[in-house]
């Protein structure tokens, strides 16, 4: 745990210091530059009221904006939510979306460890934490997360067998967010969550498990009524034995069978002879 935190600490560390250098100012713009703002700012403030309308710009809740004076990132990295003013002739700025962005994977042929082609899809769940590294240090975060992500959910499924990728969804889903979001530290972006939605196996294979399923029960099945067969003839065991110690209760016995045989109204009824009686007959 206390690696981890450390580890953690570490790429925070190293996300501020890139922060930082690519923020490392506007007072680098020399001589020129200066100049440059100084008219942009001569500028402005001639054409007031209207260039106010130029400078004066809203940035949204959810959004975050990187200015470019000449170029260079200005000092205080991503402005906003609320109004920012820029200079006319030499500022420009990106808007940045920070909202949580959702995407599906599309569906990858992938070869698992047992040499099985399976087709699989999943949703990746991502938002941009720190603007300026998704505008500096990437040409698009998007696209470049999508394709990330596609290339990992074969890289991770690779390393699996069948039944791994159908019982350990949750355990692959995990692996694939833990290397994406450190593979996309270092553009400003922050993996939340990734899901594995669907596997389709090939028909021949579908097929196959089917048939291996439906062996497996049939022959549960015949565990069971081989379970039963035996249960019941230790029972019948056991009641001989009872029925054996006293006479009467064979009678008796008999007498509610044929109660049993009387109340269904059936017009034939059997009269079971003693074994005995017919050894004597025999004997004769």
């Amino acid at each position: 745990m206390e690696d981890g935190r450390e580890t953690a600490a570490m790429k925070e560390q190293k996300r501020k210091d890139r922060q930082i250098a690519l923020e490392s100012g506007d007072s680098d713009i020399g001589v020129c530059g200066w100049i440059l703002v100084l008219f942009s700012i001569l500028l402005t403030l001639l054409t007031l009221p209207l260039s106010i309308w130029m400078c004066i710009k809203i940035v949204k809740e959810y959004e975050r904006a990187i200015i470019f004076r000449l170029g260079r990132i200005l000092r205080g990295g991503a402005k906003g939510p609320g109004l920012f003013f820029i200079l006319p002739c030499t500022d420009s700025f990106i808007n940045v979306d920070m909202r949580t962005i959702t995407f599906d994977i599309p569906p990858q042929e992938v070869l698992t460890k047992d040499s099985v082609t399976v087709s699989v899809d999943g949703v990746v769940y991502y938002r941009v934490q720190n603007a300026t590294l998704a505008v500096a240090n990437i040409t698009n975060a998007d696209a470049a997360t999508r394709l990330l992500a596609q290339t990992t959910l074969r890289n991770v499924l690779g390393t699996k067998n069948l039944a791994e990728i159908l019982s350990d969804r949750e355990e692959i889903a995990h692996s694939m967010q833990s290397t994406l979001d450190d593979a996309t530290d270092d553009w400003g972006i922050k993996v939340e969550r990734v899901e594995i939605k669907d596997v389709k196996l090939p028909l021949q294979l579908q097929r196959a498990m089917a048939a291996e399923a439906e062996a497996t029960r049939e022959a549960r099945a015949k565990v069971i009524a081989a379970e039963g067969e035996m249960n019941a003839s230790r029972a019948l065991k056991e009641a001989s034995l009872v029925i054996a110690e006293s006479p009467s209760a064979l009678q008796l016995r008999y007498l509610q069978t044929l109660n049993t045989i009387a109340a269904e109204k059936n017009s034939t009824i059997i009269f079971p002879l003693p074994i005995d009686m017919m050894q004597s007959f025999m004997k004769h």
